[in-house]
């Protein structure tokens, strides 16, 4: 019997390719996640799923399945986080064992890197697969780095021949937003934590800049929608000839400014937006500028394009933010 499994699919992303590989009719959707106490089971309600299965229980559950594609999204995603070991278990050594099953089982493995790994964008932004150009890259905390260090193990195998996955893909996604990132709480997007406010009319708080030449609020990432991140992962699945390591953002930096004007906008009202300083734990990991650079995606064969971001915005606000039930 086939199948697939998704980890950390009661997530953000996780979800929304539950629910599309849902809506391309399948039905036989294993899940692999945490769903804890703060409603996160909600991202799955309207979902046909094979199985749930605790993390605990995953390597015992993999004994002697067969799979068509494991989806490894599930990771400790808090750019804040502070305890190491626990970091680096879930998010490096479950990858490696993940890695290890589907060399051996010969399973096409999808997971998920980060933007993160870039670090302060000093190095720039490429999607260099190279051990060398991997070792340059220096991570400002420590989720980037825990991603950092899966990307350089699976390179360094490629790089030497050694056993992979008939299919590999990682996935540098940049900054993405959308429906169902609702539990994330301080990881959510400003769009999403900020939304009542909008809504209500109230004065919206974005950072202040202490840079020369970045005004306040020209702080800029490369925000993506989800369904623009999930359909990349759903063409990987359609294209077991494509390995390898590749930015998933749209191309293009815009400032935190215009994202919450665009908001505004999609409402039909004026912006109102306060500035404050950042906080002191913050300053020295912020990132003041991420814009991924996507040729190697788009010579690989990808052409699904991106959602330009007032359009996302809009999507995102008409279709989930400003409804009673908000989530996919």
């Amino acid at each position: 019997m086939s199948m697939l499994l998704v980890t950390g699919g009661a997530g953000f992303i996780g979800s929304n390719v539950v629910a599309a590989l849902n809506d391309a009719g399948r039905s036989d959707v294993a899940v692999c996640d945490v769903l804890g106490h703060a409603g996160k089971w909600q991202n799955l309600a309207k979902r046909q799923l094979a199985d749930i299965v605790p993390p605990a229980d995953l390597p015992e559950w993999l004994d002697g399945r067969k799979l068509d594609a494991i989806i490894h999204l599930g990771a400790i995603s808090d750019t804040m986080a502070t305890d190491g070991d626990l970091v680096i278990e879930t998010n490096f050594r479950l990858s490696m064992r993940l890695l290890d099953w589907c060399a051996a089982n010969r399973t096409p493995l999808i997971y998920a890197s980060s933007a993160a790994t870039y670090g302060d964008g000093t190095k720039g932004f490429r999607d260099d697969p190279s051990i060398e150009a991997l070792k340059a890259l220096r991570p400002l905390n420590l989720y980037g780095w825990s991603k950092h260090l899966f990307d350089l193990a699976i390179a360094e195998r490629a790089a030497r021949g050694k056993a992979l996955p008939p299919q590999w893909a990682g996935l540098k996604f940049f900054n993405v937003f959308g429906p169902n990132e609702y539990h994330k709480g301080a990881m959510m997007s400003v769009l999403a934590r900020r939304f009542d406010d909008v809504k209500a009319g109230r004065p919206v708080q974005l950072f202040k800049s202490d840079r020369d030449g970045i005004a306040d609020g020209d702080q800029r990432r490369d925000f993506i929608y989800v369904d623009d991140a999930v359909r990349v992962v759903m063409w990987l699945l359609a294209s077991p000839l494509v390995s390898g390591l590749f930015n998933v953002g749209t191309g293009r930096a815009r400032s935190f400014r215009e994202l919450m004007t665009a908001a505004w906008s999609a409402l039909g009202g004026p912006p109102r937006i306060e500035y404050v300083d950042m906080p002191e734990a913050m300053r020295d990991s912020y990132q003041y500028f991420t814009q991924s650079e996507v040729g190697r995606l788009q010579h690989a064969g990808y052409n699904g394009g991106f959602t330009p971001l007032e359009d996302a915005v809009h999507a995102y606000i008409k279709g989930f933010l400003d409804r009673p039930d908000r989530f996919r």
